[in-house]
């Protein structure tokens, strides 16, 4: 059950975060990848390139993440204690993606040693750059995206993937983890709402940053098919 928001400025914070995430969405149906999926054209070596781009990606989360919860003062000791708990489960997430790669037929090794992609880079710099702030209630929005993600696309993606590459979900647990569990997390973030959303400011902080997650993430998977 997802918490209420009971706040006004909650309130105006959520409805914004959900017409961003729309156009997030929109986003996404525009990357060269994710229409090949959509369209029903996207083979094993479409995943493993999705897998490769990805890892950077997921290793870095725990870092951001940590820097967040580091960034609060003792007046906001409870959220501080949410985003640890948060990252002290997402700390071991890319050593499933590794599994998933590997499965796939990947090369572990090339992907251990790959480099991030143009998109990756601005998005990890973006992130830490955020998470550095002091008190950076603004990363809630970073947050909503990249866990929105997880929780109304994975599953979604990986069904498509199993059907597409003719698999049984061998190769997909990091998305099936994430379908599943990021509903959760998600309502973490909704019982946040009221306790950061303390006035206009920090509203539009907050559908700033995840604005621009949305747009960094999206060029993440457009620069798979240029690397």
């Amino acid at each position: 059950m997802t918490p209420e928001v009971k706040s006004e400025q909650g309130q105006a914070c959520l409805r914004g975060l959900m017409q961003i995430w729309f156009e997030f969405e929109r986003q996404l149906g525009r990357v060269p990848l994710i229409a090949r999926l959509e369209r029903g054209q996207f083979n094993r070596d479409d995943y493993c390139q999705l897998l490769l781009h990805w890892r950077q990606q997921v290793i870095e989360g725990g870092r951001w993440i940590s820097r967040t919860a580091s960034s609060f003062d003792r007046d906001f000791a409870d959220v501080r204690s949410t985003v640890i708990g948060h990252a002290q489960e997402e700390h071991h997430d890319y050593e499933v993606l590794e599994r998933d790669f590997v499965a796939a037929g990947g090369d572990l090794d090339a992907l251990r040693n790959a480099e991030r992609n143009a998109g990756t880079e601005a998005l990890h710099a973006f992130l830490m750059y955020r998470a550095s702030q002091p008190n950076p209630v603004d990363m809630l929005g970073a947050m909503w995206i990249i866990e929105g993600l997880g929780q109304k696309m994975a599953s979604d993606w990986a069904e498509r993937i199993e059907t597409l590459t003719k698999t049984s979900g061998e190769m997909t647990s990091f998305m099936r983890y994430h379908g599943e569990n990021d509903d959760d997390h998600l309502n973490k973030l909704y019982a946040l709402l009221d306790r950061l959303c303390r006035s206009e400011a920090d509203v539009k902080a907050i559908h700033r940053t995840a604005r621009v997650t949305a747009r960094l993430y999206a060029l993440q998977l457009e620069e798979i098919d240029h690397g």
